[in-house]
């Protein structure tokens, strides 16, 4: 086995401890570990993600359901034009898209460019309310859901799944919000249904890639594996560990890795 796949393989099992320590967030760096440790291009490695990400949050999602956290009907109204978007997405969007899209001057935008740069962007975003200090959440207070609200739902539901299907992410810290305020759930039930809406989106944009792309079965199953593994040492640590100061902390990493692919991406293309 070569260095490149033993330390891959160590990114697996941080990416499931980071997902058990906190609850999410770790996915974010399941396509840095494939790109950069792995060298996998970047469509290829967003495929991979979001299969790692859709088994991923299927453990957790189980362990909700068990506990009586999935809210169901928030999850029809939000997850099917999420899964429409990103399947869609998956399967004729990212193939559409030429691999030189367009020069200035120097600059060349090229495909795996624009898939980089904008994930970079994603983990920025995602950083920052990983870092930003929140109110004290009541995790069992729920807001009053408002039928008026489904609509919106709709539209943010294919919204995340057009930028799941581009970026390979699962897009928790979209969602949460999204079912907190919109569909009127408390902290716990938006969690879990959130991981349920992950899981699904994710195994459906991974099979909108399966008819244009060679799938490495036993490196991808191996790989998700070693994540779960980390996860239930992750959720085993967190007993003793602070996870709302250890998730800030993820978050400034998060952040200082934004920076740098972004950094990487942009000058390694005349900028």
């Amino acid at each position: 086995m070569e260095i490149t796949q033993i330390l891959g393989f160590v990114g697996a099992l941080i990416i499931g401890l980071v997902l058990g320590l906190t609850g999410g967030g770790g996915s974010i760096l399941t396509v840095p570990v494939f790109v950069y440790i792995l060298h996998i291009n970047p469509v290829t490695a967003t495929a991979y993600s979001l299969f790692v990400v859709g088994s991923s949050s299927a453990v957790g999602a189980i362990d909700n359901f068990n506990k009586g956290r999935i809210d169901f009907k928030s999850s029809l109204i939000f997850a099917l034009p999420a899964v429409i978007s990103i399947f869609s997405t998956r399967k004729y969007l990212l193939p559409a898209i030429p691999h030189h899209i367009a020069n200035f001057g120097s600059f060349e935008l090229t495909k795996d460019l624009m898939i980089m740069s904008f994930f970079a962007i994603l983990m920025l975003v995602a950083s920052a309310s990983m870092i930003l200090k929140k109110k004290k959440e009541c995790v069992d207070c729920e807001n009053e859901p408002n039928e008026s609200n489904n609509g919106l739902m709709i539209l943010l539901g294919a919204l995340t799944g057009l930028v799941t299907g581009l970026v390979g992410a699962g897009g928790g810290f979209i969602i949460v919000p999204i079912l907190v305020f919109l569909a009127g759930l408390n902290m716990k039930e938006a969690v879990g249904t959130s991981l349920f809406i992950i899981a699904i989106n994710s195994i459906i944009g991974f099979l909108g890639d399966l008819g244009h792309l060679n799938v490495d079965w036993f490196f991808l199953l191996l790989f998700t594996i070693i994540s779960i593994v980390g996860i239930f040492f992750g959720i085993y640590l967190s007993r003793f560990i602070n996870s709302q100061k250890l998730k800030k902390a993820f978050g400034w990493m998060v952040l200082i890795m934004g920076i740098y692919i972004l950094y990487m991406e942009l000058s390694g293309s005349g900028i």
